[in-house]
């Protein structure tokens, strides 16, 4: 935690994702290994990379926290002891658990682990706080569907108790994930980490219109016939940035940005922004304006410029807000990671379509956002030879004199 400010914690689905959220200002992130944490389709950390990314993380006075919180069967248990056994080598600083057994096998082959209760666990009243305490979390996530108020109520309640709340990123369409739709639908348990969200597919129905049997010639939902699909199943995605000092100011903890299985160029986006918005809120808190003082607009267009669904406040508000782009907005995609300096430039690896007539801008933490304009850079493909485009999946160069540039650092164009 920074100047008594709550942590920002981020995911890190690989070590492209540790990266980002290291470079734009998380003070700790949450992994997993390549199973039993919730996110099979992630890239995970195998026990060496575990070590190595807990070494590096600490070296910049950032925490890791690992993840084993899916709800394991008989057969998975022998896999859960050995990951237990590992941990106090690997040196993380906290263990993400939400089945009682896994906790109970914790307490005994990693007692000296501090143990966090995952959002699985659907933690929303004193009893359960109460209950876990006794069972030795030390931490406690606190389910999405709780409101503000049962937040801070829950924060002043328990003094010894930490709690952490999601601020950003996909919501599931059942409670804290508790869903078994793509286990009725594709033979995946959510709860296995093998989730393939259905509820984000693209559906068509037929006039379909659902009542409720007490309340009969009153549509509940509605879904008119036509010819293009839609995920109308898909929740929308969660966002609280404009309640970011509420939170700071309510004893919560930590503040988790949602998404092991995004991109580093998400995760270095959204992590640049909540660390600005918690950098901007301790600013005003102590009377100092920062320098730029970013607008809440502002800051809401970033996130626009990585969200493929509706953002919106969720439960937290008695009265759900919608944030909405500007009208006219486009979102501009990462075109670019830088990787490695070269004489006059740098070694890039390309993620979009990316043509030199266009203007860029690199994505410097602090949300700053220096422009390279056309004609001020130049592309060149694998070869070292000029060209107007580079596509994704490419290496490249990127050519240009702009100081400050570093590797990992992302290009938006």
């Amino acid at each position: 935690m920074r100047a008594g400010l709550p942590e920002l914690l981020a995911p890190a689905g690989g070590r492209e994702q540790f990266e980002a959220a290291l470079l734009y200002g998380a003070d700790a992130v949450y992994m997993g290994g390549p199973e039993l944490s919730l996110r099979t389709a992630c890239e995970g950390f195998s026990p060496a990379e575990l070590v190595a990314a807990v070494g590096e993380a600490h070296a910049r006075g950032v925490r890791v926290y690992y993840c084993l919180n899916a709800l394991p069967y008989d057969a998975h248990l022998p896999a859960v002891e050995e990951a237990l056994e590992r941990l106090p080598e690997s040196g993380v600083d906290g263990l993400i658990a939400a089945d009682p057994g896994v906790i109970w096998l914790a307490r005994r082959r990693c007692p000296s682990v501090p143990l966090h209760l995952s959002t699985q666990a659907h933690s929303v009243n004193a009893a359960a706080v109460a209950f876990w305490r006794e069972a030795g979390i030390g931490r406690v996530n606190l389910a999405r569907e709780l409101a503000f108020r049962d937040m801070r109520a829950l924060a002043g309640a328990f003094p010894d108790m930490e709690f952490e709340a999601f601020v950003h990123g996909a919501m599931c369409l059942a409670l804290s994930g508790h869903c078994l739709l793509s286990a009725w639908v594709n033979g995946r348990p959510a709860n296995q980490g093998r989730c393939t969200q259905p509820c984000r597919f693209d559906y068509r129905a037929f006039a379909l219109v659902v009542e409720e049997q007490k309340r009969a010639g009153e549509p509940l939902w509605e879904v008119r016939q036509g010819e293009a699909f839609s995920g109308f199943w898909a929740p929308q995605d969660l966002c609280l940035l404009r309640y970011v000092g509420c939170l700071a100011d309510s004893g919560i903890a930590a503040l988790k940005l949602e998404g092991r299985t995004k991109s580093g160029g998400y995760v270095a986006q959204v992590t640049d922004v909540y660390r600005t918005a918690l950098s901007r809120h301790a600013s005003r808190r102590a009377g100092t304006a920062s320098s730029p003082e970013w607008t809440t607009s502002a800051l809401l267009e970033e996130l626009f410029q990585t969200s493929t669904r509706p953002l919106s406040t969720g439960f937290f508000l008695p009265r759900r807000r919608v944030e909405a782009p500007r009208a006219g907005f486009a979102a501009r995609p990462v075109a670019a990671r830088l990787i490695e300096p070269l004489r006059g430039g740098w070694k890039v690896q390309v993620r979009s379509v990316w043509r030199a007539d266009r203007e860029a801008a690199v994505l410097l933490p602090g949300l700053r956002r220096p422009a390279l304009r056309p004609g001020a850079y130049g592309l060149e493909n694998h070869r070292g030879e000029r060209t107007d485009i580079l596509h994704p999946g490419m290496e490249g160069a990127l050519r240009c004199e702009m100081e400050g540039l570093r590797a990992g650092l992302y290009i938006r164009a």
